[in-house]
């Protein structure tokens, strides 16, 4: 099952199981996470237990839509506040490295997959919904140069602007539903 299946069975019957599968596939990938900034396997593996409580009560509060990346971002914080606490300072070279190089990898991945959903949802649109969302957002005309340049009253081009943004938020939420 996807990652997306198993949170929404979690959240739907707040059965344990579910999201206990989904934590045990990234264990492994945790405890490396943990041991990169701990250095020690006890510490790694307590930690590893503390992220997955975390996560448990975190799920709760928030709507995750890429779990890995979410899970990744709780295990790095949760070993920097220990190191902190313990008074351990990554030189600062370290430091800036090890949260540059992990965020931006994250953050380019996210917004590749993020581009690539939101053309599809656009395609998915009606052609004035598309036409006005695009020249509104992509290449920030204003209302009037947009009901110039196509035909549409301004009032036309308010509805289909809004309209089209609220299909597309939608369109993608149930894209991200299915996985």
């Amino acid at each position: 099952m996807a990652d997306s299946e198993l949170l929404w069975q979690f959240k739907q019957s707040n059965d344990n199981a579910w999201l206990g599968i989904l934590l045990q596939r990234y264990t492994m990938l945790l405890l490396g996470v943990c041991m990169k900034y701990l250095k020690d396997e006890q510490a790694a593996k307590d930690a590893v237990q503390q992220v997955f409580l975390k996560a448990i009560t975190e799920l709760e509060k928030y709507e995750v839509a890429y779990f890995k990346s979410w899970l990744y971002m709780i295990a790095r914080n949760h070993c920097l506040m220990q190191l902190r606490d313990r008074n351990i300072h990554l030189p600062v070279e370290e430091q800036k490295s090890l949260v540059y190089e992990e965020t931006d990898k994250q953050l380019h991945t996210f917004k590749d997959a993020s581009i690539r959903m939101m053309e599809a949802c656009l395609g998915e649109l009606n052609e004035a919904q598309r036409t006005c969302v695009t020249l509104f957002y992509l290449q920030q005309q204003s209302y009037q140069q947009i009901a110039d340049s196509t035909g549409f009253t301004l009032l036309q081009v308010k509805s289909h602007i809004q309209n089209g943004k609220r299909n597309l938020r939608l369109l993608i939420e149930q894209k991200m539903k299915q996985g």
